[in-house]
């Protein structure tokens, strides 16, 4: 039997040392685990077994592409944004959704309780949807509440493309970073508003003709 994991091999060798008290096993019980996996390396190692395999390593699949939009003077390319209404006495506040069209500087902006599916992802599926045209592009910054399956799912039902911003370029998402500030602050300022008001705000986003840029 071939053991591959180093980490499997060395329990084994303790097993065998102290519960089983065989003597010949005292000295290589005492083995790292990373000189278990330098000695697999060695041309006595694989002479000595009749079928040797390489670890294989874990593949990850990647979530969105890695890049900065071109939209090439098209509408549908949104930037998107999360912003925090602070906390206060340990309560959590509410969390703004902002999505910006990079070339018409159109903007849409939800509300949600708390960064989870159940709320998060039925507001992204309105805010495309309350676009006026196709949306193209969904691009956004690496944080986790974007990039993961549940939103691929949500965004290749809309035949919208995921993109999100690139390592040690932090202008990547510059245009929904500025909105923030230069909309969102200027309507909602910056004091804790809690979780219960999500809906209420909401209301004002989606049906108040003046909240436009």
């Amino acid at each position: 039997m071939i053991i591959e994991d180093g980490a499997s091999l060395k329990k084994i060798l303790e097993r065998m040392a102290n519960k089983y008290k065989k003597k010949e096993y005292r000295n290589i019980s005492a083995i790292s685990v990373s000189h278990i996996y330098n000695l697999k390396k060695t041309v006595l190692y694989k002479r000595s077994v009749t079928f040797y395999q390489e670890t294989k390593k874990a593949k990850g699949r990647t979530i969105g592409e890695r890049c900065k939009p071109e939209p090439e003077g098209k509408p549908g390319y949104l930037r998107v944004d999360t912003v925090h209404q602070g906390d206060k006495n340990g309560e959590k506040g509410v969390y703004h959704i902002n999505t910006v069209d990079e070339v018409i500087q159109w903007e849409v902006v939800g509300a949600v309780e708390k960064i989870t599916d159940k709320y998060l992802l039925p507001l992204l599926g309105k805010l495309i949807t309350s676009y006026p045209y196709r949306i193209i592009n969904f691009h956004a910054d690496n944080g986790s509440e974007y990039i993961n399956r549940k939103v691929v799912e949500i965004l290749n039902k809309l035949f919208v493309k995921l993109t999100k911003s690139r390592p040690r370029h932090t202008n990547d998402n510059a245009l929904a970073e500025t909105k923030n500030g230069w909309v969102l602050r200027k309507w909602m300022g910056y004091s804790h508003i809690g979780q219960k008001h999500a809906k209420g705000i909401n209301d004002f986003y989606f049906n108040c003709p003046d909240f436009r840029t």
